[in-house]
C-alpha cells in the first residue's frame, strides 16, 4: 500500500524531480486491478510503427506496470520482458502472461541480454535522466529502437474545473492543488521534447524523431470515476479525500448527461540506436 500521512506526522513534501519522486512512482499499484481496468491502450497506429521500425521482435518494456502497452506488442507478434520496480504490479502482469523482472530500470541487470526494442508507456519520466539513455542504449542491438510514449490526459474544461476546485478543497497541502484545471497541449509537448533533447546529447542515438497520435473516447460517469484514483494527483489521498473530489465530479458529469468526449493525443519520442548502420 502506498505510505499516507497521519495527523499526527505530516509527510515531507516529495522531490520535485519525477524520478525521485518514488512514493508517487510506486502508489500505482495499490489497485494494480483497477489500474489495469481502468487506464487506456495506445493506438494501434502508434504500436504498428513502433514495430515496423524495429530490427527484430525482442522487447523490453521499462517500467511495465501491469503490462497494458506490452500486451499490445505481444498481440503484435513481439517478445517482450518488462521490467517495473513495483511488485504488485509485477504480480498482475505476470498473472497475465507477461514475463516480468522485479527492480527499477537503472539498477536492472541485463546480463548480457540484448533487445530490438526498449519501450516505455506513460514510465519514462520515473527514470532517472542520467542513467535512462545509457541503460537503453547498452540493451538494444544494432539499429535497436528506443520508443518513449504516453496520453495527455486532460477532460474538458466542464469535467477538469470542478476536479481542480475540488481537489483544492480536500488537498490544499499535496502540490497537486496548485496545479491549472486543464494544461495546454505544448506543456506535454515541451516534456516529450526534453526527452529528446537528453537523447540527442547523449550521443548514443541517431536524431529522435517526435510522433503525435490524435483520437477520442466516450466516458460514462462511472468509467470516469474509475480512472481518476489511477492517476498520480489521487492515488495518495486519503479515503475521504478522494471519495469528496470524486463525488465533485461526478457530479459535473452528471450535468452533461451523465458521459463526456476526450479528447486523447499520445505523444511519443523514439530514436535508433547510433553508430550501428
Amino acid at each position: 500500500m502506498p505510505t499516507l500521512s497521519s495527523p499526527e506526522q505530516p509527510e515531507q513534501p516529495e522531490p520535485t524531480s519525477p524520478h525521485q519522486a518514488r512514493r508517487t512512482a510506486e502508489s500505482f499499484g495499490a489497485d494494480a486491478r483497477r489500474y489495469d481496468r481502468a487506464r487506456p491502450a495506445y493506438p494501434d497506429d502508434l504500436v504498428t510503427r513502433v514495430v515496423a521500425g524495429s530490427p527484430g521482435s525482442d522487447f523490453l518494456d521499462v517500467g511495465c506496470g501491469t503490462g497494458i502497452a506490452a500486451r499490445q506488442f505481444q498481440a503484435a507478434g513481439c517478445a517482450v520482458l518488462g521490467v517495473e520496480p513495483d511488485a504488485r504490479m509485477a504480480g498482475f502482469a505476470r498473472a497475465r502472461g507477461l514475463p516480468v523482472e522485479v527492480a527499477a530500470f537503472e539498477a536492472w541487470e541485463p546480463g548480457g541480454r540484448a533487445f530490438d526494442a526498449v519501450i516505455a508507456a506513460q514510465s519514462w519520466h520515473w527514470v532517472d535522466p542520467a542513467a535512462g539513455d545509457a541503460k537503453a542504449a547498452q540493451v538494444l542491438r544494432p539499429d535497436g529502437r528506443l520508443a518513449i510514449f504516453g496520453h495527455v490526459f486532460e477532460p474538458p474544461a466542464e469535467v477538469a474545473e470542478p476536479f481542480a476546485a475540488a481537489y483544492r478543497r480536500a488537498a490544499p497541502e499535496s502540490p497537486f492543488s496548485d496545479q491549472p484545471a486543464r494544461r495546454p497541449l505544448e506543456m506535454y509537448q515541451a516534456g516529450y521534447a526534453q526527452f529528446a533533447d537528453r537523447i540527442r546529447e547523449s550521443g548514443r542515438f541517431d536524431e529522435p524523431e517526435q510522433w503525435r497520435f490524435d483520437w477520442e473516447r466516450s466516458y460514462t460517469r462511472d468509467q470516469w470515476l474509475d480512472l481518476l484514483p489511477t492517476t498520480g494527483g489521487l492515488t495518495r489521498l486519503r479515503p475521504d479525500q478522494q471519495a469528496a473530489v470524486l463525488s465533485a465530479v461526478g457530479r459535473a458529469v452528471d450535468a452533461l448527461g451523465g458521459h463526456f468526449t476526450m479528447q486523447y493525443t499520445t505523444l511519443a519520442t523514439t530514436a535508433v540506436r547510433a553508430g550501428t548502420h
